[in-house]
Formats: structure tokens, sequence, C-alpha cells
């Protein structure tokens, strides 16, 4: 359930300028387009600006870098700040605090030898544990979840309903798991002998380390010998797949349905677009940026922005798309110079 603060308590929180009244009551967020007058909103980019004229929103939230408005409704305090983006985030936590769920362990849950459970542990209905396994202070655990033997999860990371963790895996504290997710899957490891694929062993295991957050039916294989490593403070979207022995770096962003195959390192501060295919055996440099969409067949430089399919350098991509527009006039002038040629000849 939402909570209800002041506009005024708000910029004070915030450390936002405030414009406008600070007696209005606030008790939910909401788009510009939709707000009420308990409803505080926000606004980032130019394009949104026509929005602004007809909302009524008791506040708005205003990038400084938006520079002097016109048009703001007389209900409607603005608070300016440098990073709307970054207001908004706090002010959602202040509107809608997580709902705590009291520490226990289902009746229904299955728990193995030797397991080691620290303070304040959830374990939601049905969920197994397996042998040895160590979950420290604060663990969540939901609902039908699967933790395999000699498994450890940090201190105050959450396993959202329907979680697998293979056998060996390490997750480190504050981690985000969301409903689906494969972690220490068996790598896609074969063999071709005697007319058929033989199954290599995949002896290794993955590591999560801090404050990684992996979205839903997200698979991070095992690393088939040594390990698949996820750096502290990574950001993974839905339905990733990470192959085996890859190393992913701290902070990076990698969104929906990216696929990285085995042993391909990421860089420190990467941000994948949606759909990215990276080959294995690959460098991604710290800092790189990879366009939704690109196919990535070579190593990408740190800091460079690659783009395209296949992906290369942003420059360069762009020219290249440029002028495939120009194919069919290209084409047409051709066939024209064809003619004459024809009937000079003839």
């Amino acid at each position: 359930m939402a909570a209800t603060l002041t506009v005024g308590d708000l910029a004070k929180h915030l450390g936002a300028e405030l414009v406008g009244e600070p007696d209005g009551q606030l008790m939910r967020a909401a788009p510009l387009e939709a707000a009420g007058q308990t409803d505080v909103s926000f606004l980032a980019r130019r394009k949104y600006l026509p929005y602004l004229a007809t909302t009524r929103a008791a506040a708005v939230i205003v990038s400084r870098d938006l520079g002097e408005l016109e048009g703001v409704p007389s209900g409607t305090a603005l608070l300016w700040v440098d990073d709307a983006h970054l207001a908004l985030a706090e002010t959602l936590a202040l509107l809608y605090p997580e709902e705590g769920k009291p520490a226990g362990i289902a009746s229904t849950v299955s728990l193995g030898p030797a397991v080691e459970l620290g303070r304040d542990v959830t374990i939601g209905p049905y969920s197994v544990v397996g042998a040895d396994v160590k979950l420290e202070d604060g663990v969540r655990v939901g609902a039908h979840c699967v933790i395999g033997d000699r498994c450890v999860v940090g201190a105050k990371s959450e396993l959202k309903d329907q979680v697998c963790l293979y056998p060996e895996t390490l997750v480190g504290a504050r981690c985000i798991i969301h409903s689906g997710a494969r972690i220490g899957v068996d790598g896609f490891g074969y063999v071709f002998e005697k007319a058929r694929h033989r199954k290599v062993p995949q002896i290794g295991r993955c590591i999560v380390e801090d404050d990684v957050e992996i979205g839903a039916n997200t698979c991070i294989d095992r690393g088939s010998v040594g390990e698949t490593r996820v750096g502290a403070g990574t950001k993974i979207d839905n339905l990733v797949h990470i192959g085996h022995n890859v190393r992913v770096g701290r902070n990076c962003v990698i969104v929906a349905q990216v696929g990285i195959a085995g042993s391909t390192t990421i860089g420190a501060g990467v941000a994948l677009g949606g759909q990215v295919g990276i080959i294995d055996h690959l460098n991604i440099g710290d800092g790189a940026r990879v366009g939704a969409g690109a196919g990535v067949g070579k190593d990408v430089p740190a800091g460079e922005s690659w783009f395209g399919y296949p992906a290369r350098q942003r420059t360069q991509s762009f020219r290249a798309s440029v002028a495939l527009t120009k194919l069919p006039e290209l084409i047409r002038r051709v066939q024209q110079i064809e003619e004459k040629l024809d009937l000079q000849s003839g």
C-alpha cells in the first residue's frame, strides 16, 4: 500500500528546488497524462512537454536541464532536480515501501542435511534446499524454489518464486533473482564421437557477486572447467542467456534476450542492448556499448559504441545504413547506364 507525504516533505527529501505550494498531499505516482490531484509525476525529456500543460498532478519532478517551462497548471508544483530519473526512484521508494514478509520456514519446505541458516531467513512453500547449503542472514526464498547441494546465498539476497540454483552456485549479498531464472546450468558442451554427440561433463561452477539483479527466465551456465562469473552491481534483464565460462564485469547492463556464447569476457560498465548476440571467446572492453539487435563477431574495444549486423563501430555502422538506403537509386542508375551502353553498342 502506498504511503502519504506532502509536496514539501518530498522536496526536502530530494533536495529539490520547490516552485509552488508545499502542502499538497501525495499518495501515488502516475504519468503526466494520467496523474490526479494527489499524484506526483516526473518530466525528464522534452518530448513529453505537451503533457505538462494539461496534467492534474499535485507535483512534477523536473530535470534542471530542461530549462524554463511554460504553461504549467496553476495547481501543480514543480520540484527541480539534477536527475529526474534518480529522483523518481527515491520517490517511489518513499511512496511504495517494500512490504516485508515475516521470517520463517514453511512447513512444506524440504531441508537437506547440514543446511546452515542465518538469522531471519524466509523460505516459501514447497521449496527444496539441498545438502550443505548456506543461506546467510535475511535471505528470502520464494515458493517452489530449488537450491542445489553446496550452494551459498549471501545476506539479504532474494530468490523469487520458482528459481533454481544448480549445485555449488554462489550468490552474493543483496542480490535479486526473479522467477524462473536458472543459475549454474550445464553449459552446452559436446564432442562428436562415432556418429553421435557425446556430452562433456560440466564440472565448473557459477558465481554471482554482490548487488546483482537477474531477470525472469534468464539462464546462466556454470563453467565447463573453471567458473562463470557475474560481476558486482550488474543488472540482467529477462530472457538472457549467458554461456559457460563467460566473465561479466562490474556494473554492466544486459537487456532482454541477449545471448553471450561461452568464454567471452565482458568488461566493467558495458551496456548490451536487447537481442544482442555475441559469439564465443571474444573480449568486450570496459565501458563499451552495443546497440539492440547487433551481432558481434569480433572484439569490441573499450569505450566504443557498436551497432548493426554484423556489428561495427558506430560511425561505420551509420554510414553503411545510409548507403543501404541509397541502393535502389544506385541500381536504377546502373540500369540506365547499361541501357545507354546497349544502345551505343547496337
